[in-house]
């Protein structure tokens, strides 16, 4: 609980001059409903269900890494893994790997944006059927929206991935003028390289969740599969749209 306050407090100074709108207006509902402060851990069986009821998203916990393939299919059912693990005492404000600091802070809150979820969801849905390169380049876009995307909100730059909003020290550079700030295009994101163990050197800016939305719609139908796909919410269901069968 003392590794978890410190890091909550620490980025909270942050949220207003650094978060994007919809965090912003999302996090205070999280501290009123599932008890997100510095003196307790939230609880996933919380969350999930003020997840579930705002976009139908539900949190899944596993014990370890799972594949792109399997994390990024569970997307498609609006199922997010979630970690249980937490970052060592002695440095709390840094994680070699994902950890509870990570995905409650850091990606929790968007994921109750209607928005959000729904891009979310739409990288999900394209990974389902995808080849290894398909998939190699969906983590790719991925890792440079979910993880470490920033928006243009008023003229300003603000940040929505959760490895910057998770991050105290990668938070204040994502926005300065040290890195590289590119539009977003999945065609031209999908193959850019990126460093895991240190600050990016350049992050990908979108207009807005349901621009960016519309660009991966695109982008998954060119992908080449013989298919393509929908999700039925009241079946909980991804139907294949040009088979008659379900894909389960």
């Amino acid at each position: 609980v003392e590794t978890w306050g410190t890091v909550y407090n620490k980025l909270m100074q942050l949220v207003p001059t650094h978060a994007c709108q919809e965090y912003q207006y999302i996090l205070p509902l999280l501290q009123e409903q599932c008890g997100y402060s510095p003196d307790r851990i939230p609880q996933i069986r919380d969350i999930s269900s003020f997840l579930s009821k705002c976009t139908g998203f539900q949190m899944r916990p596993v014990s370890g890494l799972l594949t792109s393939r399997d994390f990024l299919n569970g997307l498609a059912f609006r199922v997010f893994h979630s970690t249980q693990y937490i970052r060592h005492h002695s440095k709390p404000l840094y994680t070699p790997e994902p950890d509870l600091c990570h995905e409650l802070i850091g990606h929790v809150p968007l994921f109750a944006d209607p928005d959000f979820a729904d891009f979310s969801q739409e990288i999900g849905l394209a990974s389902l059927g995808a080849s290894e390169e398909e998939i190699s380049k969906l983590a790719t876009l991925y890792w440079f929206t979910v993880e470490f995307g920033i928006t243009r909100q008023a003229g300003e730059l603000r940040a929505y991935g959760a490895g910057l909003l998770s991050s105290f020290g990668e938070l204040e550079y994502c926005l300065s003028d040290k890195p590289e700030h590119r539009p977003f295009d999945p065609f031209v994101t999908c193959q850019q390289t990126y460093p895991i163990t240190e600050y990016q050197p350049v992050y990908f800016v979108v207009e807005s969740f349901s621009k960016m939305t519309e660009q991966i719609r695109d982008y998954a139908s060119k992908m080449g599969r013989p298919f393509s796909v929908k999700y039925n919410p009241f079946a909980h269901k991804v139907e294949v749209v040009d088979h008659p069968n379900m894909a389960a």
